[in-house]
């Protein structure tokens, strides 16, 4: 018998059900990384291992279906968690699994990342496994965060001006009965990039923050999840939640770090990097 997700610890804590960056970039290391900055204890379910750096995936090996329900359900049993958010769940059998437990431990403040195509319009799991996203996974969810490739496929709309943000997140607030739909702009153009748009069946709104320039992006999205993830998990409503995550990310940005020959992580830990 599993306790519920919302046992009280003495610190809060968040979970994060996502794949492994071995170049620290993205994924676990960066949810980490950012549950740590914002004092929330972090806890882990591995679906996947990468062997990736600046410049490549190399290879993707995703980890047995059991393995990724025991560890949710041990994170759950004993510690039990306030928020939770999803990253890479890789494949249909994966996916399904950690909707199943989802709703079966009652894990409450589910961030779900669907990461299904990258910022550049690659898609990166099969049509069945976006299909069980959309069905099982994000109507659990309190928010859905999608880029704008990801947006495209889940509202049937496309994305090219602010006005067709503003359409695909109400499309898909009605479709997929999701609490909220935060389609972000890093994808977009010109001055549209880095533009988010919130809806939540009564607020319609626009995120801007200055642009930051610089090649080193590598984990905005997972660490915007992860922010918003941590936020929830020490008590905040969800609106501000996502404004002071968007301000994180962009001052990470900031201080993006400049590693490896191709493209780095954005500064998690900023304050240490501002000397």
């Amino acid at each position: 018998m599993f306790m519920n997700a919302e046992i009280t610890s003495k610190v809060p804590v968040a979970l994060t059900i996502a794949g492994s960056d071995s170049g620290g970039g993205a994924g676990i290391q960066a949810d980490l990384r950012t549950f740590a900055f914002h004092c929330v204890h972090g806890t882990s379910a591995i679906t996947c291992v990468t062997a990736q750096n600046t410049l490549e995936v190399a290879r993707v090996d995703a980890m047995p279906t059991e393995a990724v329900v025991a560890q949710i359900q041990a994170v759950v049993e004993d510690i039990g968690v306030q928020a939770a958010k999803t990253g890479m769940l890789l494949n249909q059998e994966i996916i399904s699994a950690v909707a199943q437990q989802v709703e079966a431990l009652q894990i409450n403040n589910l961030v779900v990342d669907p990461v299904m195509v990258s910022r550049t319009g690659a898609q990166l799991i099969d049509d069945d496994a976006i299909k069980t996203l959309r069905q099982a996974l994000i109507p659990q969810a309190v928010i859905v965060t999608p880029n704008r490739y990801e947006a495209q496929i889940l509202s049937g709309l496309p994305i090219n001006t602010l006005d067709d943000m503003r359409a695909a997140a109400q499309v898909i607030h009605r479709n997929l009965k999701v609490k909220a739909v935060l389609v972000k702009g890093g994808g977009m153009q010109g001055n549209l990039r880095g533009v988010d748009i919130w809806f939540d069946g009564q607020k319609l709104e626009t995120l801007t923050t200055k642009q930051v320039e610089t090649k080193n992006t590598h984990g905005t999205g997972c660490t915007l999840s992860a922010a918003i993830a941590a936020n929830l998990a020490t008590g905040m409503n969800l609106w501000p939640a996502v404004q002071q995550a968007k301000e994180y990310v962009t001052t990470a940005l900031t201080y993006a770090l400049d590693i490896g020959k191709g493209q780095g992580p954005v500064g998690h830990f900023f304050p240490l990097l501002q000397n």
